[in-house]
């Protein structure tokens, strides 16, 4: 970095700071009056290193869209205008003081210096007056503002000292250009250096989060199409039974009371379920076809939404180029809120709890679907009547004080898989005054079907209806 910083003095020194940006892991310095804009990037994470970079560069563009948009404001006052004067520093302290100049509004020439303490695990970066009352401009790690106190030289200036000998001198006043590989000069080498380091540790790694992304919204789905493609079958077989109902109907007049079995007048013999009359059978049937039917056009209208949805996906993911990074959670607050219209989601007062003290329930991730879990009484009423919709499944140990567990259902399916329905019921197990018994019942039903009474005391609930689901408490 010293080797660098000091070429770029010698041969561009003269070039003013346009703009700076901050973001919590690199400070951006665009450097003026040149044809291609470019500029160094001092990044904290995953390293602390020096790169020169185009600004058009996708690297700078990603870390320039995770930068606070007052980030500018901050830093811009002191930096905009400076102009490099002198790099200070000692290899072994792995401190690099950055001397900038600035003409003030008064007419005053002000001296500032940038300090950049590039430890790993420790690195920080600081401004501070020389001659002037700076704020307290700082990222990373805190450190003091003078240099540290060399104690043994470190492994890089060990290296460097075997390597170079008696022109180390030389290689750290950034003189010769073999000390980074490549061709060229050294701030050409310094470019090709710095491309593929953002190459290998901001933009590979957001590819393959990216990618990771891409998996799980196809394997959602994947999982979403399985769902409904085994309603339609289960409602396909339901089907049959009103063909089944219209012909013996048609002959109840002689059948009326038959139980076990009935036989038409032309020999066809249908089973009649156990305990069960002809005439009830059949208004049995009528209306389980009739539900099949009913079932059958919703998972239609989901096939449907779910083409669409895909097709879309598909699109986007065609035209999609490598984007930035999202802003900071302060300004995704308008896009969530955007997203979560016409739905209840987990967000603002009724995600907190009432004291304040944080979020009103824990959430964890089961095969891809949103489990969460309520921390108190108070917290479970918020939790069930106002985060959770009401095609979300709910769970709650039978006789038992414990929390409310919600399984977020956001494409409306009629069943969820056994395994998550059943992971869900261990921790509801867990997180109840049965954590540390056998094996207990849980409570399974749907959100519209559990109400509250007024007078109700916290956490108590009436079910509608439910079923059990008999589980040990597993963490």
């Amino acid at each position: 970095m010293l080797a660098l910083g000091r070429a770029w003095l010698r041969e561009r020194g003269e070039l003013p700071v346009e703009a700076v940006w901050a973001s919590g892991r690199a400070l951006g310095l665009r450097w003026a009056g040149r044809k291609a804009a470019e500029g160094w990037v001092l990044a904290l994470q995953p390293k602390p290193e020096l790169w020169l970079l185009e600004a058009a560069h996708p690297a700078w563009a990603r870390l320039q869209a995770e930068a606070p948009k007052d980030s500018g404001k901050l830093w811009g006052p002191w930096l905009q205008g400076a102009r490099l004067k002198a790099v200070e520093g000692d290899p072994r302290e792995r401190w690099l003081g950055l001397v900038f100049q600035r003409r003030a509004i008064t007419g005053r020439l002000e001296t500032l210096r940038l300090a950049f303490q590039a430890i790993p695990g420790r690195a920080g970066i600081r401004v501070d007056g020389v001659d002037v009352q700076a704020p307290r401009l700082g990222l990373g790690s805190p450190f003091p503002a003078a240099a540290p106190e060399p104690q043994e030289d470190p492994p890089p200036f060990r290296r460097w000292r075997e390597c170079w000998g008696a022109e180390l001198d030389r290689a750290l006043a950034g003189e010769i250009p073999e000390v980074l590989e490549g061709e060229g000069g050294l701030l050409d080498r310094h470019r090709a250096w710095s491309a593929a380091r953002a190459e290998a540790l901001i933009l590979e790694p957001a590819r393959a989060a990216a990618e990771r992304k891409r998996q799980a919204e196809a394997g959602r789905m994947e999982r979403l199409a399985q769902a409904l493609a085994r309603d339609r079958a289960k409602h396909e077989a339901v089907r049959p039974l009103k063909a089944q109902a219209q012909r013996l109907s048609a002959e109840l007049y002689r059948l009326k009371g038959a139980t076990g079995e009935a036989v038409l007048l032309d020999g066809t013999r249908i089973l009649l379920p156990e305990g069960r009359s002809a005439e009830s059978a059949v208004q049995a049937w009528f209306a389980a076809a009739k539900k099949a039917e009913r079932g059958l056009a919703r998972v239609r209208e989901l096939e449907a939404e779910l083409a669409r949805e895909r097709a879309a996906w598909a699109k986007r993911m065609e035209a999609e180029a490598l984007a930035p990074e999202p802003p900071p959670a302060g300004q995704r607050k308008v896009k969530d809120a955007a997203k979560g219209q016409g739905t209840k989601r987990m967000g603002g007062a009724e995600a907190k709890r009432k004291d304040g003290k944080g979020a009103a329930f824990r959430s964890v991730m089961v095969d891809g679907f949103e489990v969460l879990i309520g921390k108190g009484d108070a917290e479970n009423d918020q939790l069930t009547f106002k985060v959770a919709d009401n095609t979300d499944f709910w769970l709650h140990v039978a006789s038992v004080p414990g929390s409310h567990v919600v399984i977020r259902n956001p494409d409306k399916l009629s069943d969820l898989p056994r395994h998550v329905l059943e992971r869900a019921a261990e921790l509801a197990a867990y997180h109840s005054k049965a954590r540390d018994g056998g094996k207990v019942e849980v409570h399974l039903a749907r959100i519209a079907d559990i109400s509250k009474p007024r007078g109700f005391a916290p956490g108590k609930v009436i079910l509608k209806k439910w079923t059990g689901i008999r589980v040990y408490p597993k963490p």
